[in-house]
């Protein structure tokens, strides 16, 4: 299950890479805890899958959910969890062990497998949590419980024994054969409503799925490499990709889009390429547009057959415009890659959302304002600028919490509407002036009449852009006009 959480302000995105509601009202599926599920249902098991945050549903309401659905029944509970939620995710989990004390209860997601001693030792009656990849740890875990073994044997499981300590068992393995996996977008459509999700940069409805998993870059700041899958890109056959995406072909006439969700899906040209061929050859460029991460080496040729191959827009994490900060936070770009990168996405006719962030490692008002005039001068698609949240397990938030740049706790990473927060003091440089910067940033990227008239052509030329960005800017209005 993906917990209730703030369901008072709205769809709180745990998968997000900086968890919180969204202005833009994007909700990621809750995409690592359906693999897990899927994995379970396909070795026997009767599963059932709350979205709590989708609907959105309270605490009590969920509580009713699973009582409804076979609670007393249930043999095994897991809860995804998150930074900004952890305190009232290891309540819930506290509250359904009270509750249904034959079943075992574990937690997963980034923020215990950064600091699981520290988890577990926060929970009152949660029986263990799961580190890093957890797909097979829950499989192994309802196969132990099935079959009379011991639950607490399973690799990659930190729990509490007998006298208060805490014992972990060396980490599960990475799955290498990621084929195995059951498809997500199965899942989704026996579990799940497709159109409770929404992705601000793609076309309403999509469908969201990983052909891969792990990142060979270091940025220092990004979570999931960190803490959830390493640094190894492990892929799928470009084979087991184009069956899902026929599947889904199939089974949900009505999906425009297909986000790729990989931390950097451009990393191995071939394997692009390879893929890129397959969506051609069997006329799915003709059916579906696409989305995928894509970092600023990225070359021409390839951006070119994407084009062809239905790609639409790729996002790219610029970060910064000061060079120095990007090699400060081990981003392994630079400033002259990231003009070509963009120059060559518009000249092969792919969109572009760009990611900035400020408040990394030598951050200054300055740094901040050369940021703002790099965005203001590539002028893509779309913008983002976000302050740094520093997350547990991440190189970032060792070098933030030892320097004492980190202020306030957990609870403290979105604010009490559950949008974003600011956590980060730097010398010379508060939290609030970088919200403010951000702030006023967006507002002056997109309310530029050139942006403006830009957005509109592009919106009579593409439908499905206009309805997208209509969507968007509904949930972000409020935010704009502000100021």
């Amino acid at each position: 299950m993906n917990p209730p959480f703030k369901a008072e302000h709205g769809k709180f995105a745990r998968e997000n890479r900086s968890a919180a509601i969204t202005r833009s009202g994007t909700l990621y599926y809750p995409l690592w805890l359906i693999y897990a599920a899927a994995v379970c249902e396909r070795d026997g098991f009767e599963v059932e899958f709350l979205d709590a945050p989708a609907k959105p549903m309270g605490e009590e309401e969920s509580l009713d959910w699973i009582a409804e659905r076979g609670g007393g029944e249930a043999r095994l509970f897991v809860l995804d969890t998150s930074t900004p939620s952890i305190y009232s995710d290891i309540a819930f989990g506290d509250r359904l062990k009270e509750l249904y004390p034959q079943a075992f209860v574990m937690l997963v997601g980034t923020h215990p497998s950064a600091l699981p001693e520290e988890t577990i030792g926060s929970c009152e009656r949660v029986d263990a949590l799961a580190r890093h990849e957890f797909d097979y740890i829950v499989r192994d875990v309802a196969r132990a419980l099935r079959d009379g073994g011991d639950p607490l044997s399973v690799r990659g499981l930190t729990y509490r024994v007998e006298g208060g300590s805490v014992a972990s068992n060396p980490d599960y393995p990475y799955i290498t054969d990621l084929d195995k996996i059951p498809f997500a977008s199965e899942f989704v459509k026996h579990h799940l409503n497709y159109r409770d999700y929404f992705f601000a940069a793609s076309a309403y409805p999509e469908i969201q799925i990983f052909t891969g998993r792990g990142c060979p870059a270091r940025c220092a700041f990004c979570v999931y490499p960190q803490t959830m899958h390493g640094h190894g890109y492990r892929v799928r056959s470009v084979g087991n990709v184009i069956s899902e995406i026929e599947y889904i072909r199939d089974n949900f006439p009505d999906v425009k889009e297909i986000v790729i969700e990989d931390d950097t899906f451009t990393i191995n040209k071939v394997r692009t390429m390879e893929f890129c061929d397959e969506m051609i050859a069997r006329g799915l460029n003709r059916r579906f547009r696409w989305l995928c991460n894509a970092r600023v080496n990225l070359d021409y040729e390839t951006m070119r057959r994407m084009k062809e191959a239905g790609c639409k827009l790729i996002i790219p994490g610029i970060e910064s415009g000061d060079q120095q900060i990007l090699n400060n936070i081990r981003k392994g770009t630079t400033l002259d890659q990231v003009r070509r990168y963009i120059a060559d996405a518009k000249r092969a006719g792919l969109a572009v959302h760009a990611c900035y962030m400020v408040g990394n490692k030598g951050e200054t008002k300055e740094t901040m304002q050369k940021t703002l005039d790099l965005a203001l001068e590539l002028n893509t698609d779309t913008a983002q600028f976000y302050p740094l949240l520093p997350f547990p397990g991440t190189e970032e938030w060792r070098w933030y919490k030892e320097a004492g740049y980190i202020r306030g706790g957990y609870a403290d990473y979105v604010k009490e509407d559950g949008t974003i927060n600011s956590l980060v003091e730097l010398p010379g440089l508060s939290s609030e002036e970088m919200v403010e910067f951000c702030d006023a940033a967006r507002r002056k990227y997109y309310w530029r009449p050139r942006y403006i008239a830009h957005r509109l052509a592009a919106g009579l030329r593409d439908p499905e852009d206009l309805k997208r960005s209509l969507k968007a800017f509904k949930s972000i209005k409020s935010f704009l006009f502000k100021g």
